[in-house]
């Protein structure tokens, strides 16, 4: 086979997704429809979970300065994030093209090819691999591998050659996006409610251009962003403000509806999704890039040891079961905050009552790691440690033997397991290593105090997952090596104390 795993969708998260693929061993090669990459930034920014994923990656600062949202809000409805034990602030501002930009720079940095001007129009798959057809600039082709992963939206040839449905919601309307210059506007940054079930949104991007959106409710679903000129966009903009920008112009146009899907399988055989070809939703706040990588985070290492055989076919499984649910919500949450935007004063009863909800702290946490995805929790297996299945925040220090202190998210950067030791004599470091050295790295030292991460008191050994989560724990009862042969498969040799 020319490649192990091929990708296909070079947005930010097929991106990614190949990174983390690479980074754990296996061949990857991406292909993308479009001949350059488009310049567009539907989504301006992500979540604290997706700042913290890409912070173990040393990704995070490769994006330049970057502005944290001041607060926080579900469908308008303002979210106090002051009140809460940790930080759940999100970047703000920042272009997907600019995330896009560092991600394939990764690319480049691993050795991983990206063929543009390639797009996928079938494929089939046996017991033994994959074969994917495309249309290139010398044809068509065939391409061979043993996993596929449609990374290509919600559109995309991958889900659709592979017969899963993706059930959800049709359109009821249209709206507009785009990159506006040569005007001044007023900032709405979270949005501004028109009467009728309307909603427009400006927010500065620097360097003299605006975002605007325009939710339309007497707008036709688009049938394509092709079909939208900065004329539309402005006639639109003037209709809902009494304001003219028609004398500016724009670096590109969109249009989108609000139809929304959920492919009903993550994984069908050797073919998985990730992104909007799994959960296809409107735009919103950055949800749907930020719930895409968090696929990528999760899959990329599970798919890598399998294609390289560390690991048995059954950790794929897990991807299903771990992200469908998230994208359920996503889904769910999409569709609630739409209605809180876009319906009228009808159900202004309902945002006050919303709103008094939202001074509770509970609430509020419960809200915020919600859209953060600081809350998320997968099913780790047998364990009662609090913080089993959460995210060890990588900020957590470590003080190590001989004066020296780290980061979890340092321990991270490789794209292994980390297995961190605080207890003495490391008993638990030892039958670590005799029998998953190369797949789980070993850490002995003494926790720093905790500085504001929300996470509470450190466990006195932990195996921390290669995407940040909590395996297993320390002192609370669990087998530590159920827990290693279930993520990173069977022992080379057996494990002794």
């Amino acid at each position: 086979m020319n490649s192990r795993v091929i990708v296909v969708g070079a947005g930010p998260v097929g991106l990614m997704l190949a990174g983390e693929l690479r980074l754990g061993g296996a061949d990857v090669v991406v292909y993308d429809k479009l001949a350059a990459p488009s310049g567009e930034s539907r989504a301006l920014g992500f979540t604290k979970r997706v700042a913290e994923l890409l912070d173990q990656r040393g990704l995070l600062d490769r994006l330049g300065e970057l502005r944290w949202g001041r607060g926080g809000h579900f469908g308008g409805v303002p979210v106090d994030l002051g009140m809460l034990d940790e930080s759940h602030h999100g970047v703000l501002g920042l272009p997907q093209s600019r995330t896009e930009e560092v991600l394939a720079g990764r690319l480049s940095e691993l050795g991983v090819p990206v063929h543009r001007g390639c797009a996928a129009v079938d494929l089939t798959q046996d017991a033994d691999g994959v074969t994917v057809v495309l249309d290139g600039p010398q044809g068509r082709l065939e391409e061979r591998a043993r996993y596929v992963v449609g990374c290509d939206g919600p559109n995309g040839a991958v889900r659709a050659a592979a017969g899963i449905p993706a059930p959800g919601w049709a359109a009821t309307r249209g709206m507009y996006m785009a990159d506006v210059t040569g005007v001044e506007l007023r900032q709405r940054p979270t949005g501004e409610r028109i009467p009728g079930g309307h909603m427009i949104l400006s927010v500065s991007l620097g360097d003299g251009y605006y975002r605007v959106l325009v939710h339309d409710k007497s707008l036709k679903p688009p049938a394509s962003s092709d079909d939208v000129t900065f004329k539309d966009v402005a006639d639109a903009w003037q209709r809902m403000t009494g304001e003219s920008i028609h004398h500016g112009s724009a670096r590109w146009t969109a249009a989108f509806d609000n139809a929304a899907g959920l492919a009903a399988d993550y994984r069908r055989g050797r073919v998985l999704l990730a992104g909007d070809a799994a959960h296809a939703t409107p735009p919103l706040a950055g949800w749907g890039l930020s719930t895409g990588i968090q696929d990528a985070a999760n899959l990329g290492w599970k798919l890598a040891a399998v294609a390289t055989g560390r690991a048995p076919q059954r950790l794929l499984d897990t991807y299903h079961s771990e992200r469908h649910p998230l994208g359920e919500q996503l889904l769910r949450n999409t569709h609630a905050a739409s209605m809180l935007y876009l319906t009228g004063q009808d159900i202004d009863p309902l945002r006050a009552v919303l709103g008094e909800l939202m001074t509770h702290k509970d609430t509020a946490t419960h809200f915020a790691g919600m859209v953060s995805g600081l809350t998320v929790r997968y099913d780790m297996g047998p364990g009662g440690h609090p913080l089993l299945g959460l995210r060890m925040p990588p900020a957590r220090e470590l003080h190590l033997p001989g004066g020296a202190r780290t980061r979890v998210g340092d321990l991270l950067r490789p794209g292994r397991g980390v297995f961190i030791d605080t207890t003495a004599p490391a008993g638990h470091a030892a039958r670590v290593e005799a029998g998953w050295a190369g797949r789980v790295d070993v850490v002995t030292g003494t926790w720093a105090a905790p500085g504001g991460d929300g996470a509470g008191p450190a466990p006195h050994a932990v195996l921390i997952r290669p995407d940040g989560y909590i395996a297993w724990a320390a002192p609370e009862p669990g087998d530590l090596e159920a827990a290693l042969d279930r993520w990173f498969g069977a022992a080379r040799v057996t494990a002794t104390a």
